[in-house]
């Protein structure tokens, strides 16, 4: 009995470390996210001088640049989907590895979608026309938001994950004409009735 307390008790402590650690790990990838893109000469908030927790207006200069938009709910979208490939890649891995990962990888993404390449060709291929890249205040907010969808991915059926992702991707489609889906359609192979129609 007393043996199975002192393992019960170190694998507590160990679980208790990992995810410490983990923490650490998220809390020094935000802080270097922001620092890069500060680097890189992104605003740190709306240049407007404003910041607001929504900005639902597609076609303007605060799109992207607030706490957050329509699309924030791709980026939900994103943590759903990484914790469902993070499930089935690394399944022996603890949960909040497997979140450091996804935040490593939605950093990562961050950081490449605000360089001149990227940003160039949203506006040239898909219906960002004026998009500038994102302020550092919406980066750092689309990440939570994918923690957001990491988290719930965790709690719900996979099922309900699913169904989540095809009502979050019907509302973003039905509301601004456009989605996670139809954003790497449009990123990676452009299709001109799909433009057509984005334009209204």
């Amino acid at each position: 009995m007393r043996a199975s307390g002192v393992w019960a008790g170190q694998a507590s402590s160990i679980a208790d470390r990992i995810a410490a650690t983990c923490g650490w790990l998220v809390t020094l990838l935000l802080i270097a996210t922001a620092a890069i893109l500060l680097a890189a000469g992104r605003s740190a908030i709306c240049p407007c001088g404003t910041i607001a927790l929504w900005h639902g207006a597609v076609h303007s200069d605060q799109n992207s640049q607030q706490l957050s938009d329509w699309y924030s709910l791709s980026h939900v979208v994103h943590g759903l989907l990484f914790y469902g490939a993070g499930w089935l890649v690394l399944r022996r891995w603890p949960w909040r590895a497997r979140l450091v990962v996804a935040v490593a990888i939605e950093a990562a993404w961050e950081i490449m979608e605000n360089s001149p390449m990227i940003i160039e060709r949203y506006r040239s291929v898909t219906m960002a026309w004026g998009y500038s890249g994102d302020s550092v205040l919406n980066s750092l907010s689309d990440i939570m938001c994918m923690m957001l969808g990491f988290v719930l991915a965790r709690r719900l059926p996979w099922w309900a994950s699913a169904a989540l992702i095809v009502t979050l991707e019907m509302i973003a489609l039905l509301a601004i004409r456009d989605n996670l889906t139809l954003n790497l359609i449009m990123l990676i192979a452009p299709v001109d009735a799909i433009r057509i129609w984005q334009a209204g």
